[in-house]
């Protein structure tokens, strides 16, 4: 299957959405609708929503000056959602006008016939989402994902640089579609003396908003080196305050055996493209 989806993530991807769509500028409505669809563009690993034109509240105006094509050998072979752009298949750049702001380039129309109508957005240029009365933070939904949370009582072990950052008998696996099992420790197995607070934050539309810690020896290795959510959503209830860490850029034993670090949208642009098909891990 990864290799299947190694193969289509170079094609553009769509499918519609089922149910009622808003979002809201400044607290006032920006669209409604029922005529949604997801799409996924080329090397994007996470779908943004593309809405007919009509069921927008807002102007659609081709931005001005038109932004220069983006050069797509510079950027990594898979694109996470942290961004908007670059557009990896043709079409043109707009913005959304409202009556009191201008959302510079938070649209766009493909070119594809099949997507004729529907302007892609850009989700994080909307104050509020609801599907629904369901409120959406941090991207659109993949129909396509699923989240487990399962105990277990395998020894687990993670380590950095040969110092060990956490050791249980009692983890928590959380398994999310198409990425590495994540290994969630309770916050009595882990060992806080070696690790401080970060600023960093980032949100997930499955689990919430998540908060991190780095090493507190300060090395650029152990920067955000482990997450953890305070207020998780309903799929993540079960990991509450538990303590998660990158498999990409740690050292994970479970029952004493070293696992092979994966490679995903959070590796480095080169283990990206010098990874093989079977070890690519697809968000």
């Amino acid at each position: 299957m990864k290799r299947h989806l190694g193969q289509s993530i170079s094609e553009l991807r769509f499918e519609p959405v089922a149910v009622r769509l808003r979002a809201y500028v400044d607290g006032r409505p920006a669209l409604d609708t029922v005529r949604a669809a997801l799409v996924w563009e080329p090397r994007r690993l996470v779908p943004v929503y593309a809405v007919p034109e009509d069921d927008l509240l807002l102007a659609v105006e081709p931005t001005e000056p038109p932004p220069a094509a983006p050069d797509l050998a510079a950027y990594p072979p898979m694109l996470g959602p942290d961004s908007f752009e670059p557009h990896t298949t043709p079409g043109t750049v707009v913005d959304l006008v409202g009556p009191d702001r201008r959302l510079d380039r938070a649209g766009f129309r493909p070119d594809d016939p099949v997507l004729d109508g529907l302007v892609v957005l850009d989700f994080a240029a909307f104050d509020r989402w609801l599907a629904e009365d369901e409120e959406l933070v941090g991207h659109p939904h993949d129909p396509f994902k699923r989240i487990d949370v399962l105990s277990s009582r395998r020894h687990v072990e993670i380590s950095l640089d040969g110092t060990v950052l956490a050791a249980t008998d009692r983890p928590l696996l959380l398994i999310e579609t198409h990425l590495p099992v994540r290994y969630y420790v309770p916050p009595a197995d882990v060992a806080t003396s070696l690790l401080r607070p970060s600023d960093t934050r980032s949100t997930c539309a499955y689990k919430g908003h998540a908060t991190y810690l780095s090493t507190a020896d300060g090395s650029a290795a152990g920067r955000d080196i482990g997450w953890t959510y305070r207020q998780p959503l309903d799929d993540a209830l079960r990991v509450r305050d538990h303590v998660a860490f990158w498999n990409e850029r740690t050292d994970v034993r479970v029952d004493g055996e070293l696992l092979r670090r994966p490679v995903t949208p959070w590796s480095t642009p080169a283990e990206q493209r010098g990874a093989d098909a079977d070890s690519l891990e697809f968000g």
